[in-house]
């Protein structure tokens, strides 16, 4: 495979809401770079970059995956990215390696809930973007209200700044050509075709059209440059030269965000859209430098720019094939057949076949052996990739998705874009013991290839939980296990971990006597216990006066009470926030030993919950939702339906947030709820934040349900 340098290259992710058509559009761009020789099928699984048995099967996306077209000189890497919204934090990991985002927006829809948000997700990692109204073959496109609708609505979501760069031209014969505002030239296509048009005059219908959507967007390109405006006034326009680099730099900047039209389906337009990526696609050399954590290091760029500021630890690294080699692993993917497979993005230098690099965030050396460019799961071999460039290497033995690899002694970290928090948790069961001792292995393959995907264990409950972005991602993981793995588990709630507390201060004795022969056991010991701060846990005194009971023997006291306030009193949940104090007792010479003492801890304590006024305390989550304001009603309402207390509203840019606290066991559901009520728009996170006492009513289901801790054996 040829090599491309950094300004030859050009990655893009493509992102956009889910049936926008993303991964068909990609296999029209490949058939019309002649990548592949017909146009794959999402359908069947053909399309290069819908392979995963799991996604076919569910006909969306789940998952990055990589492509790349060679397209009049240049490389162009696309990233299909997932646009169901539960899977929209692997569209947000791939932002980062690209310098191009290809929003793609159904033409029959418009600009949907996820479409929105990953257009935010691009604003925040300035990323520049571009419109790709996608489906323009579809009858319905523009939603009934023609183009000028479609423009408006994407006007009206994201500004004037979305500025159409063509013109689709709709006829009786439907879509089947555009009109490009740059050159003024029509292209005109067949339908189902090898995606190039040719070229021709564009229809004497449109030339007002045409003429006016020109204008408007060399007034746009002009707008904040002196220069472009002292030329636009005076001539009345841009001379194309000057038009497509003013462009490129808009483009760039983030001051335009340009608008074209295709139909992957039909593979319309995609000669001229990868055309368009050439031209004025950001390249990786033109990107800011990469942000980078570097512990006292200093390293100075080849082009004399100070790259690390001296002890600071945070610097910048250029993209540049000067620079020390370094490359940021983004994704990885375990095959069947190839095992794991890590796709990292050049950062800087150029990283060669077999060399051998030091894995900075884990100290160890890898070898990058079958250094590899990959078409949706087929891997091609290179001799060597140049910094910006997009990449791959199977079985690295300790390097996995957000690491940082380089050359020894330059040690430099680079973050990946922040993840949202997991939003719903499942108890996950084995279905046999076979199933089992599979099942810790595979899940934490699956965590390599998602970090999302959290596993582990409550204390309390001592239920294995899995958690994810929500109910179909938990049970996609559950189907890969029994896919891939041949893991069956079955899934359900999870318990919510309560605990008891007590609402007044209660004394009692604690006499634990017992003869058998020989010696006996004799324990007495006088408690008091009182309420503490919620959150204070537990605290133990000791106020034992003039040996009343040995010194030796109070710790058994203790450890008594800890093991009865362990099994709880109620309903077998933990007894948290309250204080102990032994303040007096009884022992025998012979007969008392720590076991006869820490059972009479464990009867003085069930004494004194039975006076101290017990109760139950629940888990209460700290909550922030975000959604459009037009379903802030109905999410107050419903907040107030689980128990919930809103503590304020806030706007944030078209959206409303809501910051609320809610009982854990009311949420166990709210993100299938969410996104019933918001048509997918809405979302949410939250984290533990107190625990609060169960209102009465609440209690008393639950302690019906609950199994109480067996009675303290007495004498």
């Amino acid at each position: 495979m040829k090599t491309y340098q950094g300004s030859e290259i050009r990655n893009v992710a493509v992102v956009g809401h889910a049936h926008s058509g993303k991964s068909t559009l990609i296999a029209a761009l490949l058939h019309a770079a002649k990548m592949t020789p017909t146009q794959g099928r999402v359908e069947d699984g053909t399309a290069a970059t819908a392979y995963d048995e799991e996604e076919v099967s569910r006909r969306i996306t789940m998952q990055n995956a990589v492509a790349f077209a060679e397209w009049q000189g240049v490389k162009v890497n696309l990233v299909d990215t997932p646009g169901f919204h539960m899977f929209c934090h692997e569209a947000r990991a791939a932002l980062l390696p690209v310098e191009c985002a290809a929003v793609v927006v159904n033409a029959q829809n418009g600009v949907e809930a996820v479409t929105e948000r990953l257009w935010k997700y691009a604003e925040e990692a300035d990323v520049p973007r571009v419109v790709v109204v996608n489906q323009m073959d579809h009858p319905k496109a523009g939603g009934g209200g023609g183009l000028s609708a479609l423009i408006d609505g994407v006007h009206d979501r994201w500004g004037r700044n979305c500025v159409p760069v063509q013109l689709p031209i709709c006829d009786a014969q439907g879509f089947h050509g555009i009109v490009d505002l740059v050159t003024m030239e029509a292209f005109y296509y067949t339908p189902g075709g090898d995606g190039h048009g040719k070229i021709g005059e564009a229809p004497a219908s449109m030339f007002a059209q045409a003429k006016a959507a020109h204008e408007a967007l060399v007034e746009v390109v002009a707008e904040g440059k002196d220069d472009l405006m002292e030329e636009f006034f005076a001539q009345g326009t841009i001379p194309e030269q000057h038009l497509i680099t003013a462009l490129h730099e808009a483009i760039r900047e983030d001051r335009i965000f340009p608008m074209l039209f295709v139909s992957g389906l039909a593979n319309i337009a995609t000669d001229h859209l990868l055309d368009f990526l050439k031209v004025y696609a950001p390249t990786p050399v033109e990107r800011a430098p990469f942000a980078v954590k570097a512990p006292m290091l200093q390293a100075v760029a080849a082009n004399g720019a100070e790259a690390v500021a001296a002890g600071a630890g945070i610097g910048f690294r250029n993209v540049d094939d000067r620079e020390p080699a370094a490359l940021m692993v983004f994704k990885t993917m375990t095959d069947p057949f190839a095992g794991r497979i890590t796709f990292f993005k050049v950062v800087s230098g150029v990283v060669k076949n077999d060399a051998t690099l030091e894995n900075y965030t884990r100290h160890t050396p890898e070898r990058l052996s079958h250094l590899s460019i990959m078409q949706g799961r087929k891997a091609f071999e290179v001799a060597e990739l140049h910094a910006g460039d997009l990449g791959a290497v199977a079985k690295l033995r300790d390097t996995f998705t957000g690491d940082t690899l380089g050359q020894k002694g330059a040690d430099i970290q680079i973050d990946l874009l922040p993840l949202p928090e997991p939003a719903m948790t499942y108890a996950i069961e084995p279905k046999t013991r076979a199933d089992e001792d599979k099942l810790a292995p595979a899940i934490h393959k699956l965590m390599e290839e998602d970090l999302l995907i959290r596993f582990f264990r409550d204390p309390q409950t001592n239920e294995f939980l899995i958690a994810g972005a929500g109910q179909p991602h938990i049970e996609a993981i559950v189907s890969r296990l029994k896919k891939r793995y041949h893991a069956e588990v079955t899934l359900k709630s999870p318990k919510v971990p309560y605990r008891e507390t007590i609402r007044a201060r209660a004394e009692a004795q604690g006499r634990h006597k017992k003869q058998t022969g020989g010696h006996g056991q004799f324990g007495d010991c006088k408690i008091r216990m009182e309420p503490l701060p919620r959150g204070s846990g537990f605290q133990f005194a000791n106020e034992i006066f003039g040996g009343a009971i040995p010194r030796q023997f109070v710790p058994a006291v203790e450890k008594g009470i800890v093991e009865s306030a362990m099994r709880g009193y109620l309903a077998g949940y933990p007894v948290v926030d309250f204080k102990a104090t032994v303040f007096d007792g009884s022992y025998h010479d012979v007969d008392s030993n720590e076991m006869s003492f820490k059972m009479a801890g464990r009867l003085a304590f069930r004494k004194c919950m039975e006076q101290a006024k017990p109760c139950l305390l629940e888990p209460v989550m700290k909550v922030e939702i975000e959604a459009p304001e037009e379903f802030a009603g109905a999410l107050m309402g419903d907040l107030n339906g689980r128990r919930g207390r809103v503590h304020g509203m806030d706007s944030r840019g078209r959206a409303t947030v809501i910051n609320a606290e809610v009982p854990m066991a009311e949420m166990l559901t709210y993100g299938t709820s969410l996104t019933s009520m918001t048509q997918g728009r809405g979302t949410y996170r939250m984290e533990m934040d107190h625990y609060d006492i169960v209102p009465q009513i609440v209690a008393d289901k639950i302690l019906a349900n609950a199994k109480r801790p067996a009675e303290e054996d007495e004498e």
